[in-house]
């Protein structure tokens, strides 16, 4: 789902749902801050993986990074990473919206077909 057609559907809910879908958000979102500190502090046994549930590839660095070769090739991705943990947390946060949104919008069609 693209933010664009999030933001049309968005503009279709009234203030209380807003409020709903912003506090889900919050409460099931990844936050950018905490992403970039465990990336920062933790991110050569993949650290920032096991919070964004990339567990495979977590293990997989964490396993790398026992050895002097594999610690060189989790250097390399620690940095590549850098470039793309803003994107996994915007995604991932995207989709929880997405789904937010659908459940309010599922709601507010049960609450009409009970109210003609």
């Amino acid at each position: 789902m693209s933010m664009n057609y999030n933001m049309a559907r968005k503009s279709q809910l009234d203030t209380r749902e807003l409020l709903l879908l912003d506090s889900e958000v919050k409460r099931r979102g990844k936050n950018m801050i905490v992403a970039y500190i465990l990336w920062y502090f933790l991110g050569i046994v993949g650290g920032h993986r096991f919070y964004m549930k990339r567990i495979g590839t977590a293990i997989l660095q964490l396993i790398l990074s026992l050895t002097v070769v594999g610690l060189i090739i989790t250097g390399i991705w620690w940095i590549v990473d850098a470039f793309l943990v803003h994107l996994w947390v915007r995604d991932h946060n995207t989709e929880i919206e997405a789904d937010v949104i659908s459940q309010i919008e599922l709601e507010r069609g049960g609450r009409m077909s009970f109210h003609p």
